[in-house]
């Protein structure tokens, strides 16, 4: 790139462009413009030459804003005319628009109370369309149970479907897993004391009372919850829903209930079997390990264990289904309209499922010891 300065007899500042300019060699500084201007006598305009102008790119536009910029602020004329119609073309773009005021400053941190505030803000609109949802799916409810709901059986089968029996494999591999720790970890102290025997109550019981319900949730919410969040945040970005209501059709009824039905009935089952599953693999553990005959084991599970066990259990389930199915359609529902709010929806029906999950669990374990279950 090469650039030079010359004076013309109608105090003109003419600046000679040529060479060629490419980014790779960087923008040149405008400081040989500004000595030219501050010497006397002032320019009244500054034109330029490109006849020599070789191969351009960005680098030259970006060089000649600047100087048109500068000589703006000092009130100099600037003529284009000497410039390839490409670049006069491109110059004049650039400044069809101008730039907005304050579009450069510098975003600032906010204070800590206006975090806080808005924070609190957030959280409270949160707990409302939260509270909000929540009713709108016991309305659907009661209409259900008047037999006024209106959504498609089929779609309800479907459901069921991909709640309970696709879910079979994974829940069966973390339920055996589960059992096989909840074993060997018993199996590492009760053996101090030579009551291996007793670690099919620990296993029998851990995983009927708590881990059954509570691992089977933790799975269900990231293979279903985040699976419901996904499908209706793809008709919110789809405007399926939209489309829904304009028939006149109400998307809590069609799209929300029957998917929580589905969850809440197949997750009462699928902790049964959860509860069964982990037994074996406790079973697998005293068995292999503690050389423990399996009718032994069998006998001791049965007396440790009755329906009180699977019962509340199973209520746990029933609650982990109703909270699963209302973070994934509640995220789901509140979903953007780009795809990326899709994943984020994804995102925090998991989170949202989960931390539910978990002081739920929290709260019906408490309930159960004060009325002594």
């Amino acid at each position: 790139m090469d650039i030079s300065f010359s004076r013309e007899p109608n105090n003109t500042l003419v600046v000679r462009l040529g060479g060629r300019w490419s980014i790779a060699d960087g923008i040149p500084s405008t400081e040989e413009l500004q000595r030219q201007i501050a010497s006397t006598p002032h320019p009244e305009t500054v034109a330029f030459d490109g006849r020599r102008l070789g191969d351009w790119d960005s680098s030259l536009l970006a060089f000649l804003i600047r100087m048109t910029d500068f000589c703006r602020q000092k009130s100099i004329a600037i003529s284009k005319e000497g410039l390839p119609k490409g670049v006069a073309r491109l110059l004049d773009l650039a400044s069809a628009v101008p730039e907005q005021k304050d579009a450069r400053k510098e975003s600032g941190r906010a204070p800590f109370l206006s975090r806080v505030g808005e924070a609190t803000l957030e959280a409270v609109k949160s707990a409302g369309e939260m509270l909000a949802f929540i009713g709108e799916a016991f309305l659907a409810l009661i209409k259900l149970l008047r037999g006024k709901a209106r959504f498609r059986r089929s779609d309800l089968t479907l459901l069921i479907q991909e709640c309970g029996a696709q879910a079979l494999p994974i829940v069966s591999l973390i339920s055996v897993l589960v059992g096989l720790i909840l074993a060997f970890v018993g199996a590492v102290q009760l053996k101090m004391f030579g009551a291996q025997i007793y670690v099919a109550d620990l296993v029998g019981i851990g995983m009927a009372r708590e881990m059954g319900a509570m691992m089977t949730a933790i799975v269900m919410a990231g293979r279903t919850g985040a699976a419901f969040a996904a499908q209706l945040g793809t008709m919110e970005v789809n405007e399926e829903t939209d489309a829904l209501k304009t028939l006149g059709i109400s998307p809590m009824e069609f799209l929300v209930l029957p998917r929580m039905l589905a969850l809440v009935l197949m997750l009462p089952l699928l902790c049964l079997y959860a509860d069964l599953m982990g037994i074996l693999g406790g079973g697998i553990i005293g068995v292999g390990m503690l050389n423990i005959s399996p009718a032994q084991y069998f006998h001791e599970t049965v007396s440790a264990l009755n329906l009180t066990q699977f019962a509340a259990g199973l209520i746990k389930a029933g609650v982990f289904g109703v909270l699963v199915a209302l973070s994934g359609c509640l995220r789901g529902m509140q979903c953007g309209r780009s795809a990326s709010a899709v994943g984020e929806a994804a995102t925090s029906a998991v989170v949202t499922g989960i931390v539910s999950i978990i002081v739920s669990d929290a709260l019906l374990t408490v309930i159960y010891d004060r009325i002594g279950v």
